[in-house]
């Protein structure tokens, strides 16, 4: 990533397992929280890792020491990130299936560059009578703290604890689209993507499971939660351009990319088709 702090960050370590990536600007942060990061050093006094304290072993010690100092960063308005705190608690891991190190605040993730997973679902409606198949496409909310007025999938949300794959997707189906559950059910899983992208809030190290879902011609999707502006029924020349116009949520984009290359509208023989094919598949490590 061009501009990128990455090569000053420092690896966040716990248990012997790598389970984050800090920026330069959350270091100098963690040297008032020395009771709960501990900042190991070379000979030179520099920092080349960081992992909890001694002192924290239990999974609801580490939980509840970091979420404190997370809430001290939040109530002094030391990173702007932590405006939109959520009350929504991540698992922190080495992997999806690896078990639970401590839990975290969604939006404090970033700081720590931890990694996250959520679900994607393209929904899109096949026209038998035109041979043609076209997407519904979301609108987010000019109000959401994230992207706000970008476009976006069908349905997609972060795995919080205490939900697993399913559970998500059958639960921001019926909050963004009102999909019944039994429709939402018909989703069929196609893979997951790895990325992962930097900006002013942080390190997203991201893996988003992907699912398509063909919708019936008498659907049309309508929001429930306030998240979701408006949806539109678009066709894939459309979609294309809008993508190519910047006006989709960048992992949303990506999402919708794949769906295109997996339906042969994107060709082997199109510009940058194995550029992109290695962006929707990062190694996170």
């Amino acid at each position: 990533m061009i501009g990128s702090t990455r090569p000053s960050s420092k690896p966040f370590t716990l248990d012997g397992q790598c389970i984050g990536r800090i920026p330069p600007y959350v270091l100098q942060q963690l040297h008032h929280h020395k009771n709960v990061f501990q900042l190991e050093m070379d000979d030179s006094e520099n920092i080349t890792r960081i992992t909890l304290h001694d002192r924290l072993k239990s999974f609801d010690e580490r939980t509840k020491a970091v979420d404190e100092v997370m809430k001290d960063w939040r109530d002094n308005h030391v990173f702007p990130v932590l405006e939109g705190w959520r009350n929504e608690m991540y698992k922190v891991s080495q992997t999806y299936i690896s078990g639970p190190l401590f839990n975290m605040e969604r939006s404090a993730t970033s700081l720590l560059g931890i990694r996250q997973y959520g679900i994607h679902v393209n929904g899109f409606y096949i026209d038998c009578k035109n041979d043609d198949v076209l997407m519904w496409v979301g609108k987010r909310s000019k109000t959401k703290a994230t992207f706000p007025g970008k476009l976006d999938n069908l349905a997609a949300g972060g795995i919080s604890v205490g939900y697993n794959i399913a559970d998500t997707l059958i639960k921001e189906c019926a909050e963004e689209a009102s999909l019944p559950e039994e429709l939402a059910r018909r989703a069929i899983s196609t893979g997951a993507l790895t990325y992962c992208y930097e900006d002013e809030r942080g390190y997203f190290p991201e893996t988003q499971f992907v699912y398509d879902l063909e919708l019936p011609p008498d659907f049309t999707p309508v929001n429930s939660d306030g998240e979701v502006e408006e949806f539109y029924l678009m066709k894939l020349e459309e979609v294309v351009q809008r993508i190519s116009d910047d006006e989709f949520k960048p992992n949303s984009a990506l999402s919708v990319i794949d769906f295109l290359i997996r339906r042969g509208y994107l060709k082997p023989d199109d510009q940058n088709y194995l550029h992109i094919l290695s962006v929707l598949h990062r190694d996170l490590d």
